[in-house]
């Protein structure tokens, strides 16, 4: 395999390159894999990453648990190297940013009305894997965000079984406070946040992570993501505040808590308490609002390929994402026409995309290219894209993501349950 180190950065003629890459490979795009290290967490060992490269980015940034797709948001780490979070497109022996890719031909890539509306792609996806929970957190909604100039982040998680074959140290998740919780409750908490572990959780609930199932979860909801490896369709946005002082036995410093706050409320309890969405969090029906299961886009299992909707649903009455799951039979070929762009990962097997050749790897060095992701520009996804699988024995299953608008027809939250009558 080639390696990124080995490819020269190009930053002049991309409109060009784009071109070039999408007239070789039947409109799509090649991106190399992007990894981003959290400092605050140990990672899962799930995501093919050499052992030898969890550290890549040395000791000081963290372990690497996070590979971002079709990414062209930064990754708010502090010290983070100016790229991190972006991901590259590959052609030839050049690279260039998939943002860099937009900004030139954002129209033709990510469609003429994303682009009006937002003037980029606005989304991305990533798979985070830890071998424990994550600290109870939220992301703040846009009018938050805006004070520190950021944009709000909602978020969707699925846990592809691919990736899933041990579900380490802690399987569950924490979601909102158990109803009844209190503001002065909660309020104790975040005073204690220097005398150890503050007894946020107490207050919470947690839910037992199952493989092949997921989760919609709007801006201000306060989760603590459990140990499964989990795919995280999102919006393009990395905004978030940390309400848990003390994670297995590891300090959560109270700068993580006040990361996307202005400066002058960084003290000021009451504001931070006002970032919780209390009703949203407190909801006794929190499960039938927001837990997902696959459900098939129509009935062509008999013609060797299923597609399923695994992230669908609104978030106060918007649709920011949506999600699909493509399983191809061994041997077999299917024409998949979507209406928007999308970016694609492949978690099982291998075949073809149009002209690109897809595999799914079973360790990747650190800056070593794979066959496994790809961006796919709406023209594209809408004249249709057939994915063909070259084995015999193994079905091939990819993962693709699409922006905010673009599946008018997917499902609502909670539509499993009727299919399942």
């Amino acid at each position: 395999m080639n390696h990124l180190n080995d490819l020269r950065n190009v930053s002049k003629n991309v409109k060009g390159l784009v071109e070039s890459a999408l007239e070789e490979s039947g409109g799509l795009l090649r991106l190399a894999p992007c990894w981003v290290p959290r400092s605050f967490l140990q990672p899962g060992k799930r995501l093919k990453l050499h052992p030898d490269d969890l550290y890549a980015y040395g000791l000081n940034r963290g372990g690497i648990d996070e590979r971002w797709f079709a990414s062209t948001t930064p990754a708010a780490n502090e010290n983070r190297e100016p790229d991190e979070g972006l991901s590259y497109v590959t052609q030839g022996k050049s690279r260039f940013t998939l943002a860099q890719a937009v900004e030139e031909c954002g129209p033709d890539l990510v469609g003429k009305r994303i682009w009006s509306k937002y003037g980029r792609w606005p989304v991305y996806s990533k798979f985070f894997d830890n071998m424990g929970p994550i600290p109870l957190h939220l992301h703040q909604n846009a009018t938050l965000a805006a004070l520190v100039k950021q944009e709000g982040k909602p978020e969707s998680y699925y846990f592809p079984p691919q990736h899933n074959n041990v579900g380490n140290n802690f399987p569950y998740t924490f979601f909102g406070f158990e109803p009844g919780t209190t503001k002065a409750q909660v309020r104790k908490t975040i005073e204690n946040w220097n005398k150890g572990d503050n007894g946020i959780l107490d207050l919470s609930k947690a839910y037992r992570l199952k493989p092949g199932t997921g989760w919609l979860i709007g801006p201000c909801i306060l989760h603590a993501p459990g140990s499964l490896c989990t795919y995280e369709p999102q919006w393009g946005s990395d905004v978030f505040g940390m309400y848990q002082s003390l994670v297995e036995g590891r300090e959560v410093p109270w700068s993580l808590l006040v990361k996307d706050m202005p400066k002058s409320k960084h003290k000021n309890i009451d504001f931070i308490l006002e970032t919780i969405d209390w009703e949203a969090n407190v909801d006794p029906n929190f499960k039938d609002n927001h837990y997902l299961e696959p459900i098939p886009v129509a009935d062509t299992a008999a013609q060797g390929y299923v597609d399923r909707w695994i992230v669908y649903g609104k978030v106060q009455r918007k649709q920011y994402f949506t999600a699909k799951e493509l399983t191809v039979d061994p041997g077999a070929s299917c024409t998949i026409k979507d209406r928007g762009a999308y970016g694609l990962i492949v978690v099982q097997g291998s075949g073809t995309m149009n002209k690109l050749t897809l595999d799914c790897p079973k360790l990747i060095r650190f800056g070593e290219l794979t066959e496994d992701e790809v961006f796919c520009p709406e023209s594209t996804a809408k004249a249709g894209v057939t994915f063909t699988n070259t084995s015999k024995v193994e079905p091939l299953v990819a993962l693709r993501y699409f922006g905010p608008d673009v599946n008018p027809d997917a499902p609502e939250v909670g539509a499993h349950k009727r299919l399942s009558l």
